[in-house]
């Protein structure tokens, strides 16, 4: 069985900054209002479900909770160089440079701030941080950058 939250008619959606180094187009900074959705496929649980929609729910906003309205940086990036000092975060990449109040800043353990990268990363961080139960197999995030437009990372349990 497979339950599925579209984040459109949820409200599980963020606004961020970002850009993507050596990219014809998006290499400049832009920002995305991003949906976020999930899917997990596995049995009914004793009570009839695969998992309760209000945690997965509440979990999902809270992670994007951390996100909304920053500017999104890879700090495993090889290319994009970070330093943080004197409440401003400092980058710079591919011969451009950015100044950011930290305030307005969040720091991604991903090597690049794409959208398959941050399906990525919310599935493992979900993984990780959600008692999911045991009859689920396969625990999915999707990532729209735009309505048609989505990246989808699986994580087979």
């Amino acid at each position: 069985m497979i339950i599925e939250i579209d984040g459109g008619h949820t409200g599980i959606s963020y606004s961020s900054c970002h850009f993507i180094p050596r990219h014809e187009k998006c290499a400049r900074l832009h920002g995305h209002s991003y949906i976020v959705r999930i899917r997990l496929e596995g049995d009914l649980d004793e009570s009839g479900m695969v998992m309760d929609f209000v945690v997965i729910k509440k979990k999902l906003r809270s992670m994007i909770s951390e996100m909304d309205h920053k500017v999104l940086l890879p700090s495993a990036s090889k290319i994009v160089k970070i330093e943080e000092k004197d409440g401003s975060v400092e980058v710079t990449s591919c011969g451009k440079r950015y100044v950011f109040p930290s305030e307005d800043v969040l720091l991604l353990d991903i090597p690049t701030t794409t959208a398959e990268e941050m399906a990525r990363m919310m599935t493992e961080r979900i993984i990780a941080e959600t008692d999911i139960p045991k009859t689920v197999r396969s625990v999915s995030i999707g990532i729209d950058e735009e309505r048609g437009q989505t990246a989808w990372y699986t994580k087979v349990l």
